[in-house]
């Protein structure tokens, strides 16, 4: 199986899914038997946040083969990560030899620099992160994200906010015309489009959900994977070779 940067190194979408520690081995062999491009580990969902433990669930899906991306959310952008920075700093640091990539986001101002910096040592893909849950801020501001984000060390910059109408996603895919190595997506249910469309747009991975904690607007899996083919004739070539191998 392709590694990440293999993956990314062309221009055709990447599916990504997020997983818990439920049943870790369980998702992983579902993950690597449907075709998910990338298996984002969310470790602020796991039960325990004890190193140990989340190595235990990170195991099964490098063992599938899987690209692995290590997201660790902090609450001020929607995610679950219940204890301090410091201890979300070790744990990014004790995953990172076992992981592909790590989400970050730029609001972390506390632990990004700690986070980037192991993961040059550990040559691993850094994603800077931007959420907004309620709107989509206008063009000035999100172009000024963007650049901190590459000055902070993004590989890939990621940009999800609250898509209200056609407005909001002509600003979202106007940061896609500007700037390469993106992942963007509109959220909510005006948002939705933006999930299948802007990948084809430049947008480099797109979420989606096998059970677990869908975002808002989230589309599942099969439904992403069966779009995608409809109008990304690249992907649907990678998806047929990957089943005839």
């Amino acid at each position: 199986m392709a590694t990440l940067r293999e993956r990314l190194a062309g221009e055709v979408p990447l599916v990504a899914v997020s997983f818990g520690d439920d049943d870790a081995e369980g998702d992983a062999a579902r993950a690597r038997a449907l075709g998910v491009d990338l298996a984002e580990l969310r470790i602020d969902w796991h039960r325990s946040t004890d190193p140990a433990h989340v190595l235990r669930a990170v195991a099964p899906f490098r063992a599938a083969g899987l690209p692995t991306l290590a997201t660790i959310r902090s609450k001020a952008e929607g995610g679950y990560w219940p204890g301090d920075d410091a201890q979300r700093l070790a744990l990014f640091e004790a995953v990172m030899p076992e992981i592909d990539a790590v989400d970050v986001e730029l609001s972390s101002a506390a632990i990004l620099p700690g986070v980037v910096a192991a993961a040059r040592a550990a040559d691993r893909l850094v994603i800077v992160s931007y959420h907004d849950f309620d709107t989509t801020p206008d063009e000035t501001a999100l172009r000024a994200t963007v650049e901190a984000a590459v000055a902070a060390g993004a590989d890939l910059v990621k940009i999800s906010t609250m898509a209200r109408g056609p407005g909001d996603l002509r600003v979202l895919a106007g940061l896609l015309v500007r700037y390469d190595s993106m992942i963007v997506i509109g959220m909510g249910a005006e948002g939705a489009g933006s999930r299948v469309f802007f990948p084809l747009l430049g947008s480099r991975i797109t979420y989606s959900a096998i059970g677990g904690r869908p975002a808002p607007g989230q589309l599942p899996f099969a439904e992403t994977v069966r779009l995608l083919e409809t109008f990304s004739p690249r992907y649907a070539e990678r998806r047929r070779a990957g089943d005839a191998a």
